[in-house]
């Protein structure tokens, strides 16, 4: 058995989640339900990034503080993750005492590295405003591609930027042009791991091609020592004489969310810290595109920093945009579909599917409503559940809910017996398109027999060969179940607890004679007309 760690990216608590969120993230659930069927022990882990500059700003236009805003988007995003199936083994929140305990340790540990050093630096004031800025607070155009952005990353090319980097730098606030004020600050020496972190990176072939070939760019380019403190009002204390003034930068404090919350989980199961993170493990980060740097050279920066030996990032799930009806998402024009809304109204296992088999793996990728709705209804409705609700409902209406004698054809056996290892391989190596579509091929498959056996003709002309069509289909209606478990978890389960399935990434098979329990449709046809209705309401006003 090995400990696998599969951490989810924090999103902002400043505002709900939309569809690119959710289409990001959804690839670790996938993960952590797959090694839990494998037998493996698995932490699941994430939480709400709650400190930072986007909560103040969020918090200081509604007239709240910066813990009402993060509680009440924390509440927000769990419930949406329950609703989607998301199934964290702790979903938590980077203002959670054990977080803040945490993260303080690991600092002081930190501090005492060579790689850690004190510096003067430019610090951001606005004159009219009269306050200091933090990054996020100042705009200009990024020194690496020449777009508009904000000075913590460039919203385009992805730099990770400094504000006295940025050109034209302005107040978000009021547009007065910028000044800059030296203050010290701590700094992590991200020139000194430069070749740690190349050598790393040569060992990592696997990872997808925007994660190596972002964070190449960024080594090739030269590390520069980036500040990990500043002078902020909402953020970790910086546990150090002289900097009572500062907080710990949001970038050196989240990633280590990974850990503290790790922590607890392993704690609660009796399993060491360092056992975790050490050699029986496998590590996957998933997230998306903007979030690369963090996962693949801060965080492992911090590690290596620390000097404690503790496990580098195995595996990076590094999505592409996904956009909406051919445009960029904007939640600032609400050109945006809002993860909260479409919990209430649409299957989540429809959701799911859509978000894998259209989903940004590889390349940047478009929710359209009418692609949704109409691979709802072909695919999920048409295809798997009409396969699956054919067979059962036959039985349920001819045999007395029962599984007839029969006698498992060895075309079948065989593509049973070897689609686990397929489908396996193709989820651990973050390829899940692949892996739904080989699935769906053994569904094609199965109405493809389904059909060419006749059981409707057959029941009356040859019973026999009519039980056997039926207890075949069964059989893999069983392993289907099983297989797309880590995709589609609530129509899964239902046929779980018809046929009294294990929950085990093995072959399974009904034995004769078995009674099927209540059966239901697993997917409901969605009808056309809500693609103009969900169409009408993008782009208007929240309310």
């Amino acid at each position: 058995m090995k400990n696998i760690l599969i951490g989810g990216a924090w999103p902002y608590a400043n505002g709900s989640l939309h569809i690119g969120h959710v289409a990001a993230l959804l690839p670790g659930d996938i993960l952590a339900r797959y090694y839990r069927l494998k037998g493996d022990q698995v932490f699941y882990v994430s939480g709400s990034d709650c400190h930072g500059t986007p909560v103040t700003i969020r918090a200081k236009q509604e007239g709240r503080t910066p813990k009402e805003i993060s509680d009440y988007y924390h509440n927000e995003f769990s419930y949406v993750f329950d609703k989607l199936g998301f199934s964290y083994d702790l979903y938590s929140k980077t203002t959670d005492c054990f977080h803040v305990n945490f993260v303080t340790d690991f600092h002081k540990k930190l501090y005492q590295s060579d790689y850690i050093h004190e510096k003067r630096a430019p610090q951001a004031f606005c004159e009219h405003c009269q306050k200091v800025l933090t990054d996020r607070l100042v705009k200009g155009i990024c020194s690496k591609c020449g777009f508009k952005t904000r000075a913590d990353q460039c919203d385009d090319c992805g730099t990770v930027l400094e504000p006295e980097a940025v050109i034209s730098p302005i107040c978000s606030e009021c547009g007065t042009k910028v000044d800059f004020l030296e203050t010290t600050q701590l700094y992590i020496a991200l020139s000194k791991l430069e070749g740690q972190l190349s050598n790393y990176l040569a060992t990592k072939p696997h990872w997808r091609k925007n994660a190596i070939t972002f964070t190449k760019r960024y080594i090739d380019e030269g590390l520069r020592d980036r500040a990990i403190t500043r002078n902020l009002d909402w953020g970790i204390d910086v546990p150090k004489e002289g900097y009572e003034d500062k907080k710990i930068y949001i970038w050196a404090e989240n990633v280590l969310g990974y850990l503290s919350v790790s922590n607890v989980v392993a704690k609660s199961r009796g399993v060491k810290f360092k056992e975790l993170w050490g050699s029986n493990a496998r590590h996957y980060y998933v997230h998306g595109k903007d979030n690369i740097p963090f996962h693949t050279i801060i965080l492992p920066a911090l590690l290596l920093a620390h000097g404690e030996n503790l496990r580098l990032p195995d595996d990076i799930i590094s999505s592409e945009y996904l956009t909406l009806e051919g445009r960029k998402i904007s939640t600032s024009q609400n050109w945006a579909i809002w993860v909260k809304d479409i919990v209430e109204n649409y299957n989540p296992d429809s959701l799911r599917y859509f978000f894998i088999t259209n989903g940004p793996e590889k390349r940047d990728t478009d929710f359209s409503w009418q692609e949704f709705v109409e691979r709802n209804n072909s695919e999920l409705l048409g295809a798997y559940g009409n396969f699956v609700n054919r067979t059962l409902a036959f039985l349920v209406k001819y045999n007395d809910s029962t599984i007839p004698t029969g006698i498992i054809e060895s075309e079948i056996k065989e593509k049973i017996d070897n689609i686990y290892f397929k489908v396996g391989t193709k989820i651990e190596n973050g390829h899940f398109k692949d892996a739904l579509e080989i699935i769906f091929d053994l569904i094609r498959f199965g109405n493809k027999y389904y059909d060419l056996k006749e059981p409707w003709k057959t029941r009356i002309a040859n019973k026999d060969k009519c039980d056997n069509t039926l207890f075949n289909c069964v059989q893999i209606i069983a392993n289907l179940a099983v297989l797309l478990q880590p995709f589609l978890p609530f129509s899964s389960q239902k046929i779980t607890n018809w046929l009294d399935l294990n929950n085990e990434w093995k072959p399974q098979y009904v034995q004769k004679g078995f009674k099927i329990s209540d059966i239901s449709i697993l997917f409901e046809r969605l009808d056309k007309k809500i693609i103009e209705e969900e169409r009408r309401k993008l782009g208007k006003d929240k309310c």
